[in-house]
């Protein structure tokens, strides 16, 4: 089970995410209150180890601005989450891209099967909210997936309940972003206990260790 965190800030952030054993980590390039510039960018990738997958997050940007975005800041993966076409979304063919859906209902089976060659995000739904809403969508929906990519689970996730959310959807991925938070920012015995519950494995250390 490979486990995402998202919204990192700051080189201190990605050290610390890398340390609970988080696979990759994402930054926001589109309006949000954990947008970061290419500068931060930058700085954010040179701290991280190898082995960690960095992820920019993208909604409805011109593909020469996300272009520039990904080479300036040394991204490994695209993630767009708003409104991208499947022609846009292939058109990065350097690049593995992830393709957020938001569910409402279970025609986000359908909209997922038209981005071929993406990994799909399954967020939730809300309103002029393109995702990082912290609110979980009725897991019911995408029970017994059926799609033919990679599936990643966001949405409302945390270390309370990732756990059950894994085994009943089975995705090949876990997302999380304000449910790794505390006052907001990023929280070690949170994230810690985040990937424990994705994995299905015992938090290692007593509740108050620091990463």
């Amino acid at each position: 089970m490979r486990v995402k965190v998202c919204g990192v800030r700051t080189p201190e952030e990605a050290r610390l995410a890398a340390r609970c054993g988080v696979d990759a980590v994402g930054l926001v390039f589109a309006a949000s209150p954990r947008r970061v510039t290419v500068d931060q960018a930058r700085a954010v990738a040179a701290s991280l180890p190898p082995f960690v997958t960095l992820v920019g997050v993208f909604v409805d940007q011109p593909r020469q601005e996300v272009l520039h975005i990904a080479r300036t800041a040394g991204l490994q993966v695209l993630q767009f989450s708003g409104a991208e076409d499947p022609g846009y979304c292939r058109s990065f063919d350097r690049y593995p891209v992830i393709k957020a859906i938001r569910v409402r209902d279970a025609s986000f089976r359908r909209e997922a099967l038209a981005y071929a060659g993406c990994s799909i995000l399954l967020d939730t739904w809300v309103p002029g909210v393109a995702g990082g809403s912290g609110r979980s969508f009725d897991w019911g929906l995408a029970a017994d997936l059926d799609l033919p990519a990679p599936v990643i689970l966001a949405g409302g996730l945390s270390p309370a309940n990732v756990a059950l959310a894994v085994r009943k959807i089975r995705p090949d991925g876990v997302d999380v972003s304000s449910g790794v938070e505390t006052n907001g920012r990023k929280d070690a015995a949170k994230m810690m206990a985040f990937v424990a519950g994705a994995r299905q494995s015992p938090v290692p250390f007593a509740a108050g260790w620091q990463c």
